[in-house]
């Protein structure tokens, strides 16, 4: 086996054939300003690859279950190991997923408590034990003489299953009767059931009426049950079964609890899950915020959103006027003047009390007796009977997600929390942080039968938190949705699973790990990926970050600029040599040749502020945070200290409500002044913009809208009777209907990848010929599609609508994509960057408040520099920017500092300092303080 990778003639995006020897069990870094062909070398090539020849090797059986994978643009790359990518990609939006199972923690912790929890009364708290049998009895005998009961042993308990054979071995050992999912069948019968489908089986032992004499039989009889059934029994008293254990029961409440197993305390299944929530800790409830938006106004004139209760609103209207009439209150009358008791008639209803009621429509006029159900409970009726999905979705707009009344958000029932490992239910475990759960591991003491069983799981379980510790997540708690994690949260948590695995011999392909990270926290995260290197592992990382680069074994620089300037080896070799490399950007940035200015003056507050008072969301303590207007505002602080709790969960939801007439936000904070100096929110946040095939620059920014009404505007079409829609690629008529306007035509090769090839009757121009024949100044629509964003700057420069969105394009460092690039062939870097430019061409009026997190993904200090000079640009404007950051270079060209900390988790969530970068990092207190004494150490000596 060779000792390196080799890739020969790489043309994948805008690789221009590629020749480059990787070495093998090194850290690698892949560099090169944004949208260079970095990710198309590494993700497009070498992990296509990888996966394509792993597919390859499986069996055409195994290969038409798993995704099929294009080969990629190369004549060969030899050496290759089996890879493995870890991206950004958020980890699933799915609400029962968490951070405790994604990294299959939350697995250990339902078998730790499965074998060795210590069980307490749900009610009174008392440490509770086994029942024997004449403790069932007894509880049994308290029901009503004369009762019907049967006594059952369950023996399946929601498994799948058809169950032949036991129901032939019941028939043999003589039982009669079973009872099937609630249904009473003879064994004599055929009982037929739904392999695919849950069931629950009870076999009936023996059917009795309660009386003081039958004690004895009652007890054969249990005894019989619980052999049968594991220690189980059920008494159905004439159709509701209460299940008995002979191993957990309180003696003073009668409560028993069923025997351990992991999924009791697994919020996904139902022997686990609250059952009021369904395992997801939270419920949805129709708000009465929502419901009636604004209180100035009256029923009459509309105040209720919903089912038309206004003046002209029809049956509903004219019956709650009837109520009102009875009841002394005029639907005239702006709900906050009406009286707490005619509100709670109108919300909640009159409490089912029928009335006579005088009542007028177009067909009847008379008396009627009726009850009014009120808003909230009709609501709540209605969504429940709903089965069409789009009104569901209409109903949601008035409704909260809020914490579950019967578990308090703790997602499992009674009996699962009273299960206790050192005085703490599984819950209160996944609550605390990392940092807290190993300390509560290391104290943890367990008699010596408890230990021995134990020790294997703790092993494993301390190992999975030390891992997620050394990728610098020890501020998050297990309970955390993996839906609310950044990208890179969700890419160390993979990471730090894969150190968990132990494999050799393979090779990992890492975009950008450092996002989001800390600077105090990367020296973390390179000591994790050598680590993962010195297993034995090849490791490429995409990435931008100094520290990282610096620590790398191997550089390969993409270059020397980006898209058609791209996609070309610049440098390949070790760090000092890629300083001393005068062809490469990178290169000089590390050598500090080229560096990101300090400003030499910085703007000061003129005494306007935004000021939040009180913010306590999540992980802050009633902070107070002053914002100045007008000036270039970041907000810093370690991974988890509450920069995202702050900024995009308080201070953004209230600004989009106030300034945008966006949805009514539930309060967490005091109060909020300063709102007079803006007249508008934008913010631009990590989540993606929609990248599907036939999304592109031109369509995402809104400028294809424009270019499509222009072409409609020419002469050509109007005599042809073009409307706009015509140019749409997206529209029957106007695009080619044998691609149906993608250009490209997929071919299934069953077993070997679909091959794509050009549509060969509109030669990939998307549009049939008759659309094609209509030309604006001698371009039609695919040629403009065609064009880079800096060709149609000079093409369009007389049409400001197109212009200025070609500007802003150009402006942040893509000009040389073309409008209609696919968005699944853009960068991260590029597509955020697309929108950025969209909301920056949006109107600003000089009093537009711009929040931005962690704008820098992606880009290299060179694209950084451009970016600082757009939002600097917004500043001098008169307009104020809020940026989350930890780049250093931004934070270091601030005109103001928010730092919150001091750590992530519980120990952070306050403010540390505030005042310009000098000011920070004066402060002992603050870590972004620390190096950014640092990092302005270093521009000085630049000087």
């Amino acid at each position: 086996m060779r000792n390196d990778i080799y890739i020969k003639n790489a043309k994948v995006n805008n690789l221009k054939g590629i020749d480059v020897s990787i070495p093998r069990d090194k850290l690698v870094v892949f560099t090169g300003i944004s949208g260079s062909g970095k990710s198309s070398l590494a993700f497009d090539t070498l992990f296509a690859e990888g996966q394509r020849r792993y597919v390859e090797s499986l069996s055409a059986y195994a290969r038409q279950f798993l995704g099929q994978m294009e080969k990629p643009d190369v004549e060969y790359i030899e050496g290759l190991s089996p890879a493995i990518s870890i991206d950004q990609k958020t980890t699933s939006s799915n609400p029962r997923s968490t951070v405790g199972t994604v990294t299959e923690i939350y697995d250990y912790f339902r078998l730790l408590y499965a074998r060795v929890g210590t069980p307490y009364c749900p009610k009174c708290g008392k440490e509770i034990r086994k029942q024997t049998v004449d403790e069932i009895c007894d509880q049994v005998m308290q029901l009503p003489q004369g009762k019907k009961i049967m006594v059952m042993a369950p023996v399946i308990r929601a498994r799948k299953g058809e169950y032949q054979k036991l129901f032939a071995d019941l028939r043999k050992s003589g039982y009669a009767r079973v009872n099937v999912d609630g249904n009473n069948y003879l064994l004599e019968e055929e009982i037929k059931l739904d392999k695919n489908v849950k069931h629950t089986i009870n076999v009936v032992i023996d059917r009795l009426v309660i009386k003081q004499d039958m004690h004895k039989r009652l007890a054969d009889s249990v005894e019989t049950a619980l052999r049968l059934a594991n220690n189980l029994v059920v008494i159905d008293a004439e159709g509701e079964q209460t299940l008995y254990s002979a191993s957990y029961a309180c003696p003073d409440c009668g409560i028993s609890i069923e025997e351990f197993e992991p999924r009791m305390f697994s919020f996904n299944s139902p022997f686990g899950a609250c059952p009021e929530c369904k395992g997801l800790g939270f419920v949805m409830e129709f708000d009465e915020d929502l419901i009636i938006p604004d209180k100035t106004k009256s029923l009459a004139d509309g105040a209720i959103k919903v089912f038309g209760i206004s003046i002209d609103g029809g049956v509903l209207f004219k019956e709650l006027s009837a109520f009102a009439k009875h009841y002394g209150f005029s639907l005239y009358t702006p709900v906050e003047q009406l009286s707490k008791e005619a509100y709670n008639i109108i919300m909640y209803g009159n409490g089912g009390e029928e009335l006579e009621l005088d009542y007028t429509t177009k067909s009847f006029s008379g008396k009627i007796k009726s009850s009014w159900e009120g808003v909230m409970p009709m609501m709540t009726r209605r969504y429940a009977q709903c089965t069409n999905d789009w009104v569901k979705v209409e109903y949601e707009k008035f409704m909260r997600t809020t914490p579950c009344d019967a578990c308090h958000g703790k997602r499992l029932k009674n009996e699962s929390l009273s299960v206790k490992v050192g005085g703490k239910n599984i819950a209160e475990l996944c609550d605390m942080s990392i940092t807290d759960l190993k300390q509560f591991f290391a104290n943890l003491t367990l008699d010596s039968m408890k230990n021995k069983i134990a020790e294997m799981l703790l092993k494993e379980i301390n190992a999975r938190l030390e891992f997620l510790v050394s990728v610098g997540l020890d501020y998050l708690t297990l309970s955390r949705s993996s839906g609310s994690l950044s990208g890179g949260e969700a890419q160390r948590i993979r990471l730090a699973t894969q150190i968990g695995s132990g494999l050799m011999g393979v090779l990992y392909i890492l975009d950008e790990p450092s996002i989001g990270l800390h600077q105090r926290d990367n020296e973390k995260l390179i000591a994790t990926l050598k680590h993962l290197r010195d297993l034995g592992n090849t490791l490429i990382v995409v990435e931008h970050d100094e520290d990282t680069i610096l620590s790398a074994d191997h550089v390969i620089d993409i270059g020397p600029g980006a898209g058609v300037h791209g996609g070309q080896l610049v440098y390949a070799g070790d760090v000092e040599g890629l300083k001393q490399c005068d062809e490469s950007i990178t290169g000089q940035y590390l050598s500090h040749k080229k560096y990101v200015a300090t400003p030499q003056t910085r703007r000061s507050p003129d005494g306007r502020y935004l000021s939040l008072k009180g913010a306590d969301i999540n992980n802050l303590k009633k902070v107070n945070a002053d914002i100045p207007v007008g000036l270039f505002n970041v907000v810093t602080g370690v991974s988890g200290s509450g920069k995202s709790s702050l900024i995009n969960e308080t201070l953004l939801p209230v600004l989009t409500e106030k300034l945008n007439h966006g949805r009514k936000q539930r309060a967490q904070f005091k109060d909020i002044q300063g709102l007079e100096h803006f007249d508008k929110v934008i913010a631009i946040d990590q989540s993606p913009i929609g990248r599907t095939p036939r999304s592109n620059p031109a369509t995402y920014t809104g400028m294809f809208t424009a270019i499509r009404e222009l072409f409609a505007q020419t002469p050509d079409a109007k005599e042809r009777g073009y409307k706009a829609g015509r140019f749409s690629f997206n529209v029957r008529g106007g695009r080619c209907d044998h691609c149906d306007g993608d250009g490209i035509i997929k071919i299934e090769m069953n077993f070997l990848p679909d091959v794509y090839v050009p549509c060969e009757v509109c030669n990939s121009q998307r549009y049939n010929k008759e659309t094609l024949q209509v030309k604006y100044k001698g371009k039609n629509i695919s040629d403009v599609l065609n064009m880079t964003v800096e060709e149609a700057l000079d093409f369009f420069q007389n049409i400001s609508a197109i212009k200025n969105k070609l500007q802003t394009l150009y402006d942040v460092g893509l000009g040389y994509i073309t409008l209609g690039q696919s968005a699944t062939t853009l960068s991260g870097g590029e597509a955020q960057r697309v929108k950025l430019a969209t909301e920056l061409a949006k109107r600003s009026t000089g009093k537009t408040i711009y929040i931005l997190d962690e704008p820098t993904t992606g880009l290299h200090a060179a694209d950084v520099d451009k970016l600082i000079s757009i939002l600097q640009r917004l500043v001098a404007g008169g307009n104020t920017v809020i940026v989350i950051e930890h780049n250093l270079d931004v934070i270091r060209v601030a005109d103001h500092v928010i730092d919150l900390g001091p750590e992530g988790g519980d120990k952070g969530g306050t403010i540390v300092a505030t005042g310009t970068p000098e000011q920070i990092a004066q402060n002992e207190q603050s870590h972004t303080g620390r190096f950014l004494k640092q990092a302005l150490a270093n521009y000085d000596k630049q000087q």
